[in-house]
């Protein structure tokens, strides 16, 4: 490799997204760093790789082989359209999958076309949480077969699980297929997000009745004078109404008006904003470390309590402590570092 970062990449000592790992620096273009791997398997529970299909298997570090080396291990494959299919073979981003998938179609306003929620839908909800959900189904089965196998997640397929109960209320009739028009989806007045006379935002999930009377005592309105809620042929000039309403008053009046009540109405805050938010502050929900602001592990376990986890690695950091706690001896790690299979 020529060695040159691509513009995105930063310093990976402030990844914290990498933080409480171990880094094995091993070149797999040597057969001894592929049996070292084979042999790491056989010390492990799981194993994660991201490449295209059919590489894992050129290399020969496929299925087939590390689970020769471990019967028991679960194999975690993550690709974007899965290991078999037309694009299979093909590169793509969170933006690509999402797009396949029908998800992104859904996302964005009445006569726009359709907005990008980050890599947040198929990335990481469609693909790493899939994939963790996946690897978690494999380990709690293996306790009743004894045996490991392989979690195939695809991001395609998972941004459409996520998707699921939009499919349902399709079928119920109550979704429609026009992008802002429905209720999840900036259609409704009562699940909106509306500007405020300083230029911030505050967002609106009003959707159960209470709760949205609750909005109209906030905004003043007497809700004899208004359409039903549900009438979607009002939603629009209601949107408007509101609208001209917020614009009234700054974010932090709003925000006031609605504390401590179920009307659902809450600020938009920055990712500042939000760590430094009093709710935030209480739960210990965001911490700085190493430098970095970032939000605290989740969801919490009532027994286990993780501890804070070690700065993120430097590559092959770690080569020399992982081996020998997996049984390879001084002079095996000093051979493979003379042959360049250990960096």
């Amino acid at each position: 490799m020529s060695g040159r970062k691509h513009p995105i990449d930063g310093d990976p000592l402030l990844d914290v997204s990498a933080r409480g790992r171990k880094s094995v620096a091993l070149d797999l273009k040597k057969p001894e760093a592929l049996a070292t791997v084979l042999r790491l398997c056989s010390h492990v529970d799981g194993l994660i790789e991201g490449y295209r299909p059919g590489v894992m298997e050129r290399l020969g570090l496929g299925p087939e082989q590390c689970l020769a080396a471990n019967p028991r291990l679960i194999y975690g494959r993550m690709t974007g359209w899965g290991q078999d299919g037309p694009l299979s073979h093909l590169a793509g981003h969170d933006i690509n999958y999402l797009a396949i998938s029908g998800s992104l179609h859904m996302f964005g306003r009445a006569e726009e076309r359709p907005g990008t929620p980050l890599n947040l839908v198929a990335d990481m909800g469609g693909g790493g949480l899939m994939l963790a959900f996946g690897m978690t189904c494999a380990l709690l089965e293996r306790v009743k077969s004894g045996r490991g196998q392989v979690v195939d997640a695809a991001m395609v397929e998972g941004a459409a699980v996520l998707a699921t109960l939009i499919y349902a209320q399709k079928a119920m009739g109550w979704w429609r297929s026009e992008r802002g028009s429905n209720l999840l989806d900036s259609g409704a007045h009562f699940y909106e997000v509306y500007e405020t006379s300083d230029g911030r935002y505050m967002a609106v999930g009003s959707i159960e009745p209470q709760f949205y009377a609750l909005l109209l005592k906030g905004l003043g309105l007497d809700p004899a004078s208004l359409p039903q809620q549900l009438d979607r042929a009002s939603w629009p000039s209601m949107k408007r109404r509101f609208a001209d309403i917020f614009h009234t008053r700054t974010r932090d009046e709003w925000t006031h008006v609605f504390a401590d009540t179920d009307a659902c109405v809450t600020p938009v805050l920055t990712p500042e904003e939000a760590a430094q938010h009093p709710h935030s502050v209480a739960r210990g929900a965001f911490r700085t470390s190493y430098g970095v602001l970032h939000p605290s592990g989740a969801p919490r376990l009532s027994r286990s309590r993780a501890p804070l986890p070690e700065p993120p690695p430097r590559a092959g950091e770690h080569s020399d402590t992982v081996l020998a706690s997996c049984g390879f001896s001084a002079g095996e790690i000093s051979a493979l570092r003379a042959c360049r299979a250990l960096a």
